[in-house]
């Protein structure tokens, strides 16, 4: 590899923690972390991605993204498009390769590798991996009724260290992949892109700097000074030019910027056709007087005449329209005009009124308001003033660590991540921290994330899940165990102490979470009490890891029951 892909790959493998690798692996999960990170809206790990060492494929990593969330498990599947009610599926297959050249007969291999992967009746081995993505990948399929945006979309990354020349018979060879699995008929779009060192270069310096955009707002007035507002425009956008905010120089949709929208896209409901109706029409043009707008909040605002540059955006209002707008895109013209509010301020107090504000005309759930919550801003304060080796990162809004290279990636805890973590340890509801995390999502504000909740549980809850997820990067617990992963947090828990938790509101909440701190805070101590938990849940299961069988409320009920009886007896 060049020296400038070496740098990359060591600075990439020590922020995720996978150092002890080898390179060709480091290179895989690499690969897999700048691909699959085109199309996710937030943090994830690449082992969910990363196919492993017995690859029967020939792919490297598997990313299956449903509704801007990645998916390792078809029960998310079935939770998404309960939640969603619509599914939208993108597939992203990498073949990464160190050398600094393209190969046909590699890129016949892996393409060969993805229709195997897709046929009903595979003639090639899968490994563990590859068996639970295509498990996922059915559970799509399966709710193809839900697809009223189109069909999945599939995207083969081949990516090396070397340049692509377009030589005539690696693109005849690449053309030949996409035919055949265009012939599917399974997908709305194949699409194959080689990827060599400069493309690794800018997708790695994509990845670290904050979502920006220029563009020509003519047609807007300044607003008057307001406390708290650095700046304010309020004007008239060509709906041509908006898309530049909302999407990728693929022209796909930024899901990361619609994260703190109370509201995500409702698919086409009544309100949403009425708005595609009438850019169908010959009303197009009359768009900006029947339509409330977009509202624009940016960190960074700098004007040069009409000229505007934003830095780390969000569009808290207008969800519905940005996904119509992109959807019609090919109906846009000149005449297609859109309100626009563009808002500049640092202030997260003002952000949060001006999102209550513009979005008050329909019911919020209280989920959907997280980032705005007093709660969740001291949570992502306490966890960042815990000591190392034990600090770690609320992920409060999308992406908001992306670009500090002191962060460890690996210690960036989501809040969906933390809710199951929570629900698990704390609620003891492992089951449902899958298969009907909807259901825990329905209990924020009441029994999760309550303001009058003490902080500690929560912290140690994502320390736990932290420790967990560090021994399975690391192969130091088997991955069969991945199904009952919340489990063995619940496990470890009953097993690091006998003492019922208190009230979440107690006072006495605080020491009895610090003395399960002490039981996480080093690797060490965590291996020992999770290797424990192991135990457990190998007894339980006996010998049956189907996740039909693990998600159950008997199977917890079970798994309580053995580690309560294991950690009473005497040493």
């Amino acid at each position: 590899m060049d020296r400038i892909t070496t740098g990359l790959l060591a600075e990439f493998s020590r922020e995720h923690q996978i150092e002890h690798l080898e390179e060709d692996k480091r290179f895989e999960h690499f690969a897999a972390f700048l691909t699959c990170n085109k199309h996710c809206g937030e943090h994830f790990d690449t082992d969910d991605v990363v196919t492993g060492v017995d690859d029967q494929l020939g792919i490297d990593a598997i990313g299956i993204i449903v509704n801007g969330t990645l998916v390792a498990d078809p029960d998310e599947v079935t939770e998404l498009v309960s939640t969603n009610e619509y599914l939208e599926a993108t597939f992203v297959f990498v073949q990464a390769k160190r050398s600094p050249g393209f190969d046909a007969a590699e890129i016949g291999n892996f393409g060969d590798g993805v229709r195997d992967f897709f046929s009903v009746n595979p003639q090639l081995p899968r490994n563990a991996a590859e068996q639970a993505a295509s498990d996922t990948a059915e559970a799509i399929y399966q709710n193809s009724g839900k697809m009223t945006r189109g069909r999945p979309t599939c995207r083969l990354y081949y990516v090396t260290t070397g340049t692509w020349g377009g030589e005539p018979h690696l693109v005849s060879r690449a053309k030949r992949v996409v035919d055949d699995l265009t012939a599917l008929n399974q997908f709305e779009e194949v699409r194959f892109e080689p990827l060599g060192a400069n493309d690794i270069r800018s997708l790695y310096q994509q990845s670290r700097n904050k979502v920006q955009c220029d563009f020509v707002f003519t047609d807007q007035t300044a607003l008057p000074d307001m406390p708290g507002v650095t700046q304010a425009y309020l004007g008239l956008l060509k709906a041509k030019t908006f898309l530049s905010l909302i999407e990728d120089e693929t022209g796909s949709m930024l899901r990361g910027i619609f994260y703190d929208n109370v509201r995500d896209f409702q698919d086409y409901n009544a309100v949403n056709s009425e708005i595609a109706d009438t850019l169908e029409s010959d009303q197009r043009s009359r768009f900006a007087l029947m339509n409330n707008g977009v509202t624009v909040i940016a960190r960074t605002l700098i004007v040069t005449g009409h000229r505007f540059h934003i830095e780390d955006y969000q569009i808290v209002n207008g969800c519905q329209t940005s996904h119509v707008l992109h959807d019609c895109r090919h109906l846009l013209d000149d005449t297609v005009m859109i309100p626009l509010r563009l808002i500049a301020t640092t202030d997260e107090d003002v952000t949060a009124s001006i999102v209550k504000a513009t979005n008050r005309q329909t019911e919020v759930p209280e989920d959907q308001l997280l980032a705005l919550g007093e709660f969740q801003k001291r949570l992502e304060v306490f966890f960042q003033v815990q000591t190392d080796p034990c600090r770690l990162y609320y992920e409060r809004r999308s992406r908001q660590y992306n670009s500090m290279t002191e962060v460890e990636k690996t210690r960036i805890v989501t809040p969906a991540n933390l809710i199951r973590a929570y629900a698990a340890m704390f609620r003891e509801e492992p089951h449902s921290t899958t298969r009907n995390y909807r259901g825990l999502r329905d209990k924020v504000g009441d029994d999760i994330f309550a303001a009058n909740h003490k902080l500690e549980p929560y912290y140690v809850s994502a320390l736990a899940l932290y420790r967990l997820e560090f021994l399975f990067r690391n192969r130091q617990l088997d991955a069969k165990f991945k199904p009952a992963r919340f489990h063995l947090l619940l496990a470890a828990r009953l097993l690091a102490t006998q003492q019922e938790p208190p009230q979440p509101n107690a006072n006495e909440m605080v020491r009895y979470c610090n003395g399960l701190t002490a039981a996480f805070d080093t690797a060490a101590k965590s291996e020992a009490l999770f290797s424990q938990a192991a135990r457990v849940i190998e007894t339980v299961a006996d010998g049956n890891y189907d996740r039909d069988r693990i998600r159950t409320q008997p199977f917890t009920a079970e798994v309580r029951r053995v580690a309560k009886d294991t950690a009473g007896r005497p040493a």
